[in-house]
């Protein structure tokens, strides 16, 4: 069964800001990646079809499918983990998200729609307007 994580996109101010860093990271050929202190321990779950929901001020705003999660030690000897991400990324519903430490396990059944599934041109909007509709339960 497909598990997907969540997480906050820290020091990220919007999906403008969010792309940005995708495009700087994408032209310096760097695997997208983000090194976590635990390792999940669902691994298998989340390597088989899972993705890396951000939430961009207190919003799920976008998802990128994790390809890999590699153990590594950092030079204080403390052992990380290392999610790897594809490069692109899917636009999802707006969902409102508290504010937390670390990342959440995130089930299938519980992640937001793609926007390209849940409604046509949804992901042509203004951030903004995405936002406001999902709040009103429009979109």
């Amino acid at each position: 069964m497909t598990l997907h994580i969540v997480k906050l996109c820290v020091g990220v101010s919007g999906l403008e800001e969010f792309e940005e860093w995708r495009a700087y990271e994408k032209a310096a050929r760097r695997k997208m990646d983000h090194v976590t202190r635990m390792f999940p321990k669902r691994a298998d779950e989340v390597l088989d079809g899972g993705s890396i929901y951000w939430v961009i001020k207190s919003m799920i705003l976008v998802r990128q499918p994790i390809v890999g999660l590699k153990a590594v030690t950092g030079a204080d000897g403390i052992e990380r983990c290392r999610m790897i991400f594809d490069s692109d990324y899917v636009l999802v519903r707006p969902t409102p998200r508290r504010a937390f430490q670390g990342w959440r396990y995130l089930d299938a059944a519980d992640a937001p729609p793609d926007l390209a599934k849940s409604g046509a041109g949804a992901a042509d909007m203004p951030e903004a307007l995405r936002a406001e509709l999902a709040a009103l339960g429009l979109l």
